[in-house]
């Protein structure tokens, strides 16, 4: 029995991470990356406390800004200051923190559900 959960055409999951990156539609990426649906970048923040509103700045600029933002923390989830989720939530979007591994997974799992999500991840 085949498990793998179906991917809506035209959209991208995490396959893989450690070692410093992620492996997303086939290609790896090294460090940290910012992740929607149909597309990956690279994101220059290697801790959270590199995770601000600037650095943030390629999602808060979407037209169609995504509605969920799951934070990868790295190994651990930790608290973000007020005022960056105070941000999101203006711009309409609702923060969602964990470790990297479980924002990959749940990441999937969005997508596979055609959900506007978009995944924020320090490498681990």
């Amino acid at each position: 029995m085949d498990i793998t959960p179906l991917i809506p055409t035209g959209k991208q999951i995490v396959k893989g991470y450690g070692d410093g990156g992620f492996t997303i539609a086939g290609l790896r990426w090294e460090g940290s990356v910012l992740v929607l649906p149909d597309r990956t970048q690279s994101w220059s923040v290697t801790d959270l406390g590199g995770v601000t509103e600037d650095s943030l700045s390629p999602l808060l600029a979407l037209t169609e800004k995504p509605r969920v933002l799951l934070l990868g923390c790295g190994k651990r989830m930790a608290p973000v200051p007020a005022s960056l989720r105070a941000a999101l939530r203006a711009a309409g979007i609702t923060l969602e923190l964990m470790d990297t591994g479980g924002a990959c997974r749940t990441f999937n799992v969005l997508v596979s559900e055609d959900r506007s999500v978009a995944a924020a991840l320090i490498a681990v």
